[in-house]
Parts: structure tokens; C-alpha cells; sequence
């Protein structure tokens, strides 16, 4: 699979989610097996208005091809935003956000919203296109809501103004993250274009990135919050797409081990202090599944330390394994 020029030998993605996707979190999942990554969201307009913080959430992360995401509703705006998030990143291509449901997003016409208005999502398109020379992407929804499903016609006028790669989520914006992902409309979607196709939706597990290829026809999968304190998720689903059998789960120390590795790579990222915060979600959700690790899960809620990690993680080793 290519986008655009850019070769993809198994397209597994982890999806671009905010809050969750940033530069370490990243880099630990391309090291499993994500061999496409996209930054968290990034506002259009912040970059062009020369915001430090939304630059900083750019960082190009190694170990995969690497997208830039950003978000907006103004054809220029995002059209600058566009060469400016590529000088700051290096990244390998731009997506554009066309999918993000939440209310503060989609009801001002960015993310989801711009499904509502296809001749301006087309425009913004055009005009980064027009802007930048590496591939560019759009992340999208079925639409807004079950009356208003036009993801056939939205993708199509996506692909004829240029668009190398289009990744559809299986739900409408007012689903949020609620109900069954709809892989048949996913289906329809691959049918009607020529360039790839990622499916995105209720992808959990190798078994299931099987079931969700061979029903949609898709050329990928996108993972998102089945990847959350779990990047082995995306070694099961690429032995899964060569026929080979799961990999044994790794043992707790070992799993562990990466988990504080990537708090570290925060650090370094972040500082100490921004690290620690974001350690406290992600820790917890390494520990999903682990018996008695409530008492553990109360203490990471307060952890304000690279040495409260690193206690935190060595009484876990010694009491939960």
C-alpha cells in the first residue's frame, strides 16, 4: 500500500487521538508494530498565531512513518497551517482532522463539523494540497448523525481534490464512541474510491483487524483505544495479518519495563512535572486486567515524581507478578 509516494508495507495505524498520542506514547508504539503513527490534533489557527505549546505537540516520532494532524475551517488558515506544522515536524505527510466529535470541535465547524459542510471541507482540501508537497490525509466519520450518513459522497469529493489516503471511523459524530462500528458503510466507502481505505472502528485485537479486513476490503486498520497501556495490541495484529499465531502475553515485569520507559521518553518531552501528570492515565491503564492493582492504581492517581514512578513500578514487580 502507498500513500501517495510514501510506501506503507503493513499498514497498521495508531490513531490520532488527543491527550493520548503524543511524542512518547508514539514512539512505544511504533516500536511494536505501528508502522504508521499521526500526531495528536493540532488547531490551525494556534500554529499560524505562532502558539509554542500546539508546535510542541508536533515532535515527528521515530520508528514509523509519521503524520502531522491539524484542524480547522478556514481554507487559508489551514492551508498556512499546513506548510508551518511540515517545517516544524518533518513529518512524512499532513492529515487533516475531519472526524473529531467532540462538541467544542464539531459544533464549531472543525473536525466532524466540516461533514456538514462538504463544499468547504473540499476547499480546505485544495488549498493545502495546492500548499504542501507530501501526501495528504483525511480522518473522517460516517457524518453527523444517522439521518445525515454522506461519507460516500464526502470521500469521494475528498479523492477528486487530491486526497492520497482517506482513514473513516465507523460512526456518525453523534455516536461519539457509543454503538457498533459500522463496517459495511466502510465497505461501501472502499468500493467507490480508488486511493486507500483505513478502517478505524472497534479494531481490538488481531482477530478482529482480520475480520475487519476481510469484511470491508479496506488496504488497513487504524487502532485507537484498544491501543490505551497496551501497544502489544499492534504485534498481535500485524502477526495476525501474515497468518501467524498471537504472541504470548508478555509477562508483568516486562510489561512494566515499557511502561516506564515511556514515561521516561515523556520526561524528556515534557519535563518531570507535565510526564508525571500524563504517567498517572496511562500507568492505570497498563494495569487494566492485573488482579489486586487497585491499590496501586490509587497511588499512580498522585504521582508527582520520576521516583514515585519508579517505586510505584517496582512494588507492582514484587506484589503483583
Amino acid at each position: 500500500m502507498h500513500i501517495g509516494n510514501l510506501q506503507v508495507n503493513n499498514p497498521i495505524f495508531l490513531g490520532p487521538m488527543a491527550g493520548v498520542t503524543d511524542w512518547a506514547f508514539r514512539t512505544i508504539c511504533a516500536e511494536h508494530g505501528a508502522n504508521v503513527t499521526v500526531t495528536e490534533m493540532v488547531s490551525s489557527r494556534a500554529l499560524v498565531y505562532k502558539d509554542q505549546k500546539s508546535a510542541k505537540l508536533l515532535r515527528k516520532n521515530p520508528g514509523s512513518l509519521c503524520g502531522a494532524q491539524i484542524f480547522g475551517n478556514d481554507p487559508a488558515i489551514m492551508a498556512e497551517a499546513a506548510v508551518l506544522a511540515l517545517e516544524i515536524s518533518g513529518c512524512d505527510f499532513l492529515d487533516i482532522n475531519m472526524g473529531c466529535p467532540m462538541p467544542k470541535i464539531a459544533n464549531s465547524g472543525d473536525g466532524c463539523g466540516l461533514m456538514r459542510t462538504p463544499e468547504l471541507a473540499r476547499q480546505i482540501l485544495s488549498a493545502v494540497k495546492q500548499a504542501v508537497n507530501v501526501p495528504v490525509t483525511v480522518k473522517c466519520r460516517l457524518g453527523w448523525d444517522k439521518g445525515s450518513i454522506n461519507v460516500l459522497d464526502f470521500t469521494k469529493r475528498m479523492e477528486d481534490n487530491g486526497a492520497d489516503l482517506v482513514a473513516v471511523h465507523g460512526r456518525t459524530r453523534a455516536m461519539l464512541y457509543s454503538g457498533v462500528a459500522d463496517w459495511d458503510t466502510i465497505t461501501k466507502v472502499k468500493k467507490n474510491l480508488s486511493i486507500p481505505v483505513i478502517a478505524n472502528g472497534d479494531i481490538i485485537d488481531g482477530e478482529t483487524a482480520v475480520k475487519c479486513l476481510k469484511r470491508t476490503g479496506a488496504d488497513g486498520v487504524m487502532i485507537g483505544r484498544a491501543s490505551f497501556g497496551d501497544p502489544w495490541v499492534f504485534t498481535e495484529v500485524k502477526a495476525a495479518l501474515e497468518g501467524q499465531p498471537a504472541p504470548e502475553r508478555l509477562p508483568l515485569k516486562d510489561r512494566i519495563a515499557v511502561a516506564v520507559r515511556q514515561f521516561e521518553l515523556s520526561e524528556q518531552d515534557h519535563g518531570e512535572h507535565i510526564a508525571c501528570l500524563e504517567a498517572r492515565k496511562h500507568f492505570a491503564w497498563y494495569l487494566r486486567g492485573v488482579r489486586n492493582a487497585s491499590f496501586y492504581k490509587n497511588q499512580i492517581s498522585s504521582m508527582n515524581t520520576m521516583a514515585d514512578i519508579y517505586r510505584i513500578a517496582k512494588e507492582i514487580v514484587r506484589d503483583l507478578q
